[in-house]
């Protein structure tokens, strides 16, 4: 199985992501063709060598009219819908500029369908997002897997005036992703490259098992402090990956000397610093003690603010950890609309006949009380909507 892996030490973007490809050997007049089949014009595909401190990589950018750079969602669906491009990528396109859109909506408390879509919507930003699952789809790479995200700090400006970093909606599609800080003053990642790879990539986090084939690198357009390069390595795996793959982090300490409703509050806090799982199971200690067993799952970036936490909300002297490899289900993100409104979805496919679809129980709630429904029915209706969609396994 042909497999990639985003080493992003220097953040990512959409051009990134295509200049990395590319010179990791995608073809540019293949990946020209295919986008030819949007039935668009004003644009040229350009890709050059340059050197970003002292380490070659391939510059991608579109060179594009921008007099009709500003688009609504219906508009880029319309572009995708007429294009001659394969379903999957259809499909998987129209997802990402779904999320994009919510994101949008969310930050400025408007509608989806009136999100006028600025650097994203032009044809810079589309070309991103179909070229890099277009070029994904030349190389043969069947799973994408990439390293945790480094964000930068300080400001940026954009249309909306001065933003903190990272933007607002950058910040928003990277909920679910394992991030660490950078002493960078400037944008690491772009809304449109953390979308992409939300959607394309398997797991983040540790490097799967391969044999490396390819190196690419992608250049940003700025001069950082450190090399501003994307890095793809591209390989090939001896056995079939079923499973995702990573690293998490099982923290507990023993507690008998605490009112047990401050721990159901100690639970909630925990989940939502980030913790992945926290539950509490009843022990006997030493001297027949009655007490709890606290117990947290965490990915790694997250260690040092749970144990802070738990010093601080609890009673605990001390606690114990360990690192664990866990193995899950491939999964991806998506929001489909329902009558009740956008609701985010988590997909797993099991198998060639069979998937996952759950809900995101904090959506379905929110609509469930707003409106005085069932909870079952918002549900239902999510699911019906992710499985229309997708179309059959």
């Amino acid at each position: 199985m042909r497999m990639a892996y985003f080493d992003c030490f220097s953040g990512v973007s959409g051009d990134m992501i295509l200049g990395a490809l590319i010179d990791a050997g995608a073809d540019l007049h293949e990946l020209e063709s295919e986008l030819g089949k949007l039935n668009i014009s004003g644009f040229t595909l350009k890709a050059e060598k340059t050197t970003r401190k002292g380490i070659s990589g391939t510059r991608f950018f579109v060179d594009a009219d921008h007099s009709h750079a500003e688009r609504h969602l219906t508009d880029i669906e319309r572009i995708v819908d007429d294009s001659g491009l394969t379903d999957d990528i259809k499909t998987r396109a129209k997802t990402i500029f779904r999320d994009l859109a919510h994101v949008e909506a969310k930050i400025h408390n408007t509608d989806p369908g009136d999100v006028h879509f600025h650097e994203i919507g032009g044809l810079d930003s589309i070309v991103d997002v179909l070229g890099s699952l277009i070029a994904t789809k030349l190389l043969g790479i069947e799973k994408i897997y990439a390293s945790s995200i480094p964000v930068g700090t300080g400001f940026v400006e954009c249309d909306h005036g001065v933003l903190p970093l990272p933007a607002p909606a950058t910040l928003e599609l990277l909920k679910g992703i394992p991030v660490h800080a950078s002493s960078i003053e400037k944008e690491l990642v772009t809304p449109t490259g953390i979308a992409i790879l939300k959607h394309v990539v398997q797991s983040f986090g540790t490097i799967p098992k391969m044999k490396i084939e390819h190196i690419g690198y992608g250049a940003g357009s700025r001069d950082l402090k450190i090399p501003n390069l994307l890095r793809v390595w591209i390989g090939e795996t001896e056995a079939k990956e079923e499973y995702e793959k990573d690293e998490v982090i099982l923290i507990e300490t023993n507690i008998d000397n605490m009112n047990p409703e401050i721990l159901g509050y100690v639970l909630e806090r925990l989940l939502q610093k980030g913790a992945l799982d926290a539950f509490m199971t009843s022990i006997f200690m030493k001297k027949n003690r009655p007490g709890t067993l606290l117990s947290i799952l965490v990915t790694p970036d997250k260690l040092d603010e749970t144990i802070a936490t738990v010093f601080e909300e609890t009673a605990s002297l001390g606690i114990r950890f360990r690192r664990l490899e866990r193995r899950k289900l491939p999964r991806e993100q998506m929001t489909v609309e329902t009558s009740f409104g956008p609701v985010r979805v988590k997909v797993s496919q099991v198998d060639t006949e069979k998937r996952i679809i759950s809900p995101e129980y904090e959506d379905c709630c929110e609509i469930a009380a707003r409106m005085g429904i069932p909870l079952r029915k918002v549900y239902g209706e999510a699911q019906v909507a992710a499985e229309k969609l997708l179309g059959k396994p």
